[in-house]
C-alpha cells in the first residue's frame, strides 16, 4: 500500500505517494530522513533543462529537479543504501516520478529528484549514467506537478538554482 507524503515548498505543495512494496529499502531510507526532520528547511538546489540546454557535458539530456536536506545535517547523513534497480522494482522514470540521486551504485543517501516528462535514460540500461545501472524510483507525484515545473524553470546558474528553493518540510500524510 502506498504511503502518502506532502512536500511543502516556498512555491507551493507537492503531494506524492511512495511505493514500499516495490522499493522497500529506498522508501525506508527516504522516510528515515523525513521522520528525523532532515528535510525541514531543505531545498531544491538543482535543475536540469533541455531548452535552453544546461547540460552541455552530457550527451543524454534529462529534465529533473533535485532536492537535498538542510545544510546543518550535511555531515550527519545515514549510511548509503543498496540500489533498487528498475529491473527489479518494475518502476520506471516517468513524468512526476521520485527517484534517489547517486554517484555510483549503492551510494544513494538523502538527495532525491523528481522527473519532468518521461526519462527512460535513468532506468536500468539507460545510459545517462555510464554504469548503466539506472536510479531507484520510489514514488510518484499525485498533485502539484505545476509546482515541480515552476521549480524546473526557476533562475539558475548552470544546473544550480539561484537561489535554491526552500522545502519547508516533508511530512507523512494519514492514509
Amino acid at each position: 500500500m502506498p504511503i502518502r507524503i506532502l512536500i511543502a515548498t516556498e512555491l507551493g505543495d507537492i503531494h506524492a505517494e511512495l511505493y514500499p512494496d516495490q522499493a522497500p529499502l529506498t522508501v525506508a531510507n527516504f522516510l528515515r530522513y523525513v521522520d528525523a526532520g532532515y528535510f525541514v528547511d531543505g531545498s531544491f538546489w538543482r535543475t536540469c533543462v533541455v531548452d535552453p540546454d544546461n547540460q552541455p557535458a552530457n550527451e543524454i539530456k534529462i529534465e529533473v529537479i533535485q532536492a537535498t536536506i538542510r545544510s546543518d545535517k550535511a555531515d550527519d547523513k545515514f549510511d548509503p543504501i543498496p540500489l533498487e534497480r528498475t529491473t527489479l522494482t518494475g518502476l520506471r522514470h516517468s513524468d512526476g516520478v521520485l527517484s534517489m540521486a547517486r554517484f555510483t551504485p549503492d551510494s544513494a543517501q538523502c538527495d532525491f529528484f523528481i522527473c519532468i516528462n518521461d526519462q527512460p535514460s535513468l532506468d536500468f540500461g539507460g545510459m545517462r549514467n555510464p554504469d548503466g545501472q539506472g536510479f531507484a524510483v520510489f514514488g510518484q507525484v499525485t498533485a502539484g506537478m505545476e509546482v515541480v515545473r515552476t521549480i524546473n524553470r526557476a533562475p539558475l546558474v548552470e544546473q544550480t538554482l539561484t537561489p535554491p528553493l526552500a522545502i519547508h518540510h516533508i511530512t507523512r500524510l494519514q492514509a
